[in-house]
């Protein structure tokens, strides 16, 4: 099959249309409330593209880091929304430690991007800064050096700050009926957080990085963008699934 026929794989292992994906990232009314959405509230993104909510609507805030946010954090971050949906109390934004902003995603990243059923468009990288640090419920990084970086900014995000990596490996050892008894996204959200940060130390971490795709083949940004999927699919599973599932 050619690239441009693959239809989109999505970080919670199921294959869906177009149409289907594009449910997940449009607008909800108060009959589609995606499972762990429930008590979200009629504010909403319109569109997993655009601009996140201001600070003052969100009540749990990710924030993905790399270098340039041009390929590794932004695939990371929009497959996450892609994978929540519609959702104001759950933020998911990304930085880079050098990025110049405004910069797009890479054409192979965003191609990538596609292929694992996410949307580039509106993509602008941000300058990772303190303020932005401070204000994350969750830092996920693409390196550990992007951790100490981040950990640099604002000392206090030590605790709640891991690589991607890390916490997928993390959370895949956290029983799931401790995450999918909350009904609430912000309680399943900060249950998480805690229980794979009283894990570390517990479960090791053989591979904590994501390498770097950056003016390499279309190959090693398909292999990125695989690994931050594999990483992330526990986390988003427990953050989506239904309790009754």
């Amino acid at each position: 099959m050619s690239d441009g026929a693959r239809e989109p794989i999505h970080l919670l292992g199921t294959r869906a249309s177009p149409e289907d994906a594009g449910i997940t990232r449009g607008l909800t009314t108060g009959e589609d409330v995606l499972p762990g959405h429930e008590d979200c509230g009629p504010r909403c993104w319109r569109d997993a593209g655009k601009a996140p909510a201001p600070r003052e609507s969100v009540r749990f805030r990710v924030l993905f880091v790399c270098t340039g946010n041009i390929c590794r954090s932004p695939l990371a971050e929009r497959l996450t929304r892609s994978a929540l949906g519609p959702c104001p109390a759950l933020q998911v934004i990304s930085a880079g430690t050098h990025a110049r902003p405004g910069l797009e995603m890479t054409a192979h990243a965003r191609r990538t991007l596609v292929r694992l059923g996410g949307d580039p468009e509106g993509f602008g990288a941000r300058l990772l800064v303190p303020g932005l640090v401070a204000d994350a419920d969750l830092v996920l990084t693409a390196t550990g050096g992007h951790r100490a970086r981040s950990v640099a900014l604002y000392r206090a995000a030590a605790a709640r700050a891991f690589t991607i990596a890390e916490f997928g490996t993390l959370v895949r050892a956290v029983p799931p009926e401790r995450i999918v008894r909350h009904r609430d996204p912000v309680r399943r959200a900060r249950a998480l957080v805690d229980e794979a940060r009283a894990l570390r130390g517990l479960v090791r971490v053989d591979e904590p990085d994501i390498a770097d795709p950056y003016g390499r083949s279309r190959l090693a940004y398909r292999a990125a963008g695989r690994s931050i999927a594999r990483e992330l699919a526990a986390p988003l599973r427990l953050l989506t699934r239904s309790r009754n599932a």
